[in-house]
């Protein structure tokens, strides 16, 4: 048995609340049907209203034996937790719709919770690697830009040092998007796909003009060389072509967006190996700007913009997602205290560091 028709039905009804209701975007929805699709194959698609808290305990047990098909090793305590909360979350829903709720409590889906312990263990934060500026800047000084998809790969990365944008921004942004007399995107969610559709403009971040010059090159060539108009893709798909060989070939660029962002990935691996240097994706260099920010900015007020520019509406978002200290810088400025130093007499202030813990309170 692969399926059970009435589980089916209900497990349908609950995609549609969290997307409508809860308003969970499809990789959410993708998650859950992936929980429940594991609490089903362990049950052998056993009817969920009967459903007893002894399966939740023996599938806590079964899944801390299952193994990740990629690397083969045990499951994380991580994915561990995220299944079990979203099957935790399913059964809660359960327990309250007509034929269920007289047979499933709400409290049996109290059973699907880790230990404490584990649950630390999952959650706990991890220093993610980041790359530098001047390794990002020498993989883009060692791309070749002879061919017209050589000058778009460059572009792309360069385009995501200076903007800081998600990947999924930059396979939809259009060229009207690109104002080059204010060095500025501007991210209309209408038109691109941004983090919760929020719509906001990105300067360019101050990493070189040799890197802005890249973007603006490209960005020429599209609407001069090219003659594409304002709702041109400004990373086009690659075009393919069959061969000698009956074999399709990569002969340059078509005016289409990339309907994923797996190209996008494709190109910063593919450069970053070329540069001889381990892999970073595109998100990776969000935290690098984060980090730039922190050098860079020298007031609560500059440091706000610099978090509104990568698209945070609160402060403190940049601070904790992006903004910790990694354990080579970590080690510099525990040195550095160390050091005998002149006394700085640099006054505070007062209005500037209310405001930032006024919005560490907000947020």
């Amino acid at each position: 048995m692969k399926y059970n028709p009435e589980n089916e039905r209900i497990k349908r009804k609950y995609f549609t609340f969290m997307k409508e209701a809860k308003r969970q975007n499809e990789a959410s929805i993708d998650a859950i049907a992936k929980a429940l699709n594991r609490f089903e194959v362990y049950s052998q698609f056993r009817d969920l209203k009967a459903f007893h808290h002894q399966q939740a305990i023996g599938f806590k047990k079964h899944l801390a034996k299952q193994e990740n098909q990629q690397t083969g090793k045990k499951l994380s305590k991580a994915t561990m937790n995220s299944t079990l909360r979203h099957l935790k979350a399913f059964f809660q829903w359960l327990s309250m719709q007509m034929g269920y709720k007289s047979r499933i409590t709400y409290s049996d889906a109290e059973y699907f919770n880790l230990s404490e312990k584990e649950v630390r263990t999952a959650t706990a934060r991890r220093e993610k690697p980041v790359p530098t500026i001047e390794q990002i800047k020498h993989v883009i000084a060692s791309m070749p830009s002879d061919t017209t998809l050589e000058q778009r790969n460059r572009a792309l990365i360069a385009f995501t040092l200076l903007t800081g944008a998600r990947d999924s921004a930059t396979a939809s942004i259009k060229l009207k998007h690109v104002d080059l007399t204010t060095n500025s995107i501007f991210q209309d969610a209408r038109e691109v796909n941004t983090k919760f559709s929020k719509t906001f403009t990105t300067y360019f971040f101050p990493v070189g003009d040799e890197i802005q010059q890249i973007l603006h090159d490209w960005v020429c060539y599209l609407r001069e060389g090219r003659i594409w108009g304002n709702d041109d893709p400004l990373f086009p798909k690659t075009e393919l072509k069959q061969g000698e060989n009956r074999t399709f070939q990569a002969s340059g660029i078509k005016r289409e967006h990339w309907s994923t962002t797996n190209p996008i990935r494709k190109v910063f691996r593919e450069a970053f190996e070329a540069a001889g240097l381990p892999y970073f994706n595109p998100h990776s260099f969000r935290s690098t700007l984060a980090e730039l920010g922190e050098k860079m900015t020298q007031s609560p007020e500059e440091f706000k913009a610099w978090s509104q520019n990568l698209g945070h509406k609160k402060v403190m978002t940049t601070f904790m997602s992006y903004g910790e200290v990694q354990s080579r810088r970590q080690a510099e400025i525990i040195k550095q205290l160390g050091l005998p130093r002149e006394p700085v007499n640099q006054a505070i202030n007062v209005d500037e560091f209310a405001d930032l813990v006024a919005s560490k309170m907000r947020g």
